[in-house]
């Protein structure tokens, strides 16, 4: 028999994965007037919302993500899924989970991979934790299409959604940075335009290797420019958080290495880490 689950978030995620899924019975968000979901009972507390069910998806902002799991675990039928699908920290998260595991349910660590969006319940989701395999099984009954297991304890799933969102959300940021300087100096084109000639290798390891061995090489000479950048920034008033980080960034690197870096990204890593615990001792 298919399990009963409740959503509790009635956010952008939750509204999205809820007409996909089968076996929603019930809802539940802090915010009354928050969300509204066709043919599923709205229920007015926590408690009611998980009587009866055997998982339930916790999709709340993500400075509520360890609240819900407290307000959660004492109604929690035993045995039941808890699939902690928020952004946030994996020590959030091995907090969240020893809350669920103490008051007898089976947390699981889920790391939302792309926009909800328009994929919806074809998302890809990244489980973690000694009830992964179960919820896998689970997710995909109800009508999660692209469900995958990574081995490891609670929070590595999160650790790959974190950390990719180093990159994910920090070129955003730049590119915000770079193109509002450009249009104030009437240059978004030009800019624009000198990117689309050197474009970086599609393969991220590639890319990866590529970049950290420029920084080891040439950090030094590329800081004292990006404080140049942050000069031109400055001037034009569109603003310089990524830019005076970037030199801070290049400036280290360049300390660090300051000559030709080894071959591959695992030696290059194993060099930054080895100066820094030279510096460090």
């Amino acid at each position: 028999m298919q399990k009963r689950i409740a959503l509790i978030g009635l956010g952008e995620a939750g509204t999205a994965f809820a007409p996909g899924l089968s076996a929603l019975r019930t809802c539940f968000d802090i915010d009354p007037a928050h969300g509204r979901i066709d043919g599923v009972r709205r229920a007015t507390s926590v408690e009611k919302a998980l009587a009866g069910v055997e998982a339930a998806l916790s999709l709340v902002t993500a400075d509520q993500a360890l609240a819900a799991a407290m307000a959660a675990a004492p109604h929690l039928s035993p045995g039941a899924l808890w699939f902690d699908m928020n952004s946030v920290a994996p020590a959030t998260k091995r907090a969240a989970a020893a809350l669920i595991e103490a008051a007898g349910g089976r947390y699981v660590d889920v790391a939302v991979m792309a926009p909800v969006h328009p994929a919806r319940t074809g998302v890809p989701l990244l489980l973690s934790g000694a009830h992964a395999e179960a919820g896998a099984q689970t997710l995909r009954a109800i009508g999660f299409s692209t469900v995958r297991v990574v081995a490891g304890a609670v929070g590595r799933a999160s650790s790959i959604k974190m950390i990719r969102s180093v990159m994910v959300k920090g070129i955003e940021a730049l590119t915000a940075e770079c193109v509002l300087a450009a249009a104030r100096a009437d240059v978004l084109d030009e800019v624009l335009g000198s990117l689309d000639a050197s474009p970086a290798p599609d393969i991220w390891a590639e890319r990866a290797d590529y970049n950290v061995g420029r920084m080891l090489q040439h950090g030094l000479r590329r800081a004292a420019e990006m404080e140049e950048v942050v000069r031109t920034l400055d001037a034009l008033g569109t603003g310089t958080a990524m830019s005076r980080a970037t030199a801070i960034r290049q400036h280290e690197m360049g300390r660090l290495g300051g000559m030709p870096a080894p071959a591959g990204l695992a030696a290059k890593l194993a060099l930054i880490n080895s100066a820094r615990e030279v510096e460090a001792a």
